[in-house]
């Protein structure tokens, strides 16, 4: 079921997936950071 051409397609931007990549990518880091201090310890 697509929209009619009139509508607006609610789709998120470019933007908002990069961004949400890149908190993962900060989120993985500080894990690795986190799991490698216990490690180490």
């Amino acid at each position: 079921m697509s929209p009619p051409p009139g509508e607006p397609r609610y789709e998120p931007a470019p933007a908002v997936g990069r961004l949400l990549l890149w908190a993962g990518l900060f989120a993985l880091a500080a894990l690795a950071v986190v799991l490698g201090g216990i490690y180490l310890t």
